[in-house]
């Protein structure tokens, strides 16, 4: 793990599974955190929101609906923007 990231205001869990990413430079690492997700990517790992996983989750026909899911979300503290809730709406064809 680059001594950088020690000094950001990350959690254990980020830091440990950007980590466990850099071990593992072919997998996906699941991030939410704005900064989490920006020092992953310019570490070059790969990486996925909770969105990301509920747009792949319909198009493999494991959910019909994202909307429930992202409502859910938003009610439980996660905080969405009205523009991105509408971006993942229109890409999972449920928006206008």
């Amino acid at each position: 793990m680059p001594s950088e990231w020690l000094a950001l205001d990350l959690g254990p869990g980020e830091l440990a599974a950007m980590a466990l990413a850099l071990e593992n430079p072919d997998m996906i690492v699941l991030l939410d955190d704005q900064l989490a997700r920006h020092t992953a990517q310019a570490a070059g790992l790969s990486v996925w929101g909770t969105l990301r996983v509920l747009l792949e989750a319909k198009s493999f026909g494991l959910i019909t609906k994202v909307e429930p899911y992202v409502n859910r979300l938003g009610e439980s503290g996660m905080w969405l923007s009205n523009d991105i809730r509408q971006r993942v709406l229109k890409l999972a064809e449920e928006g206008a």
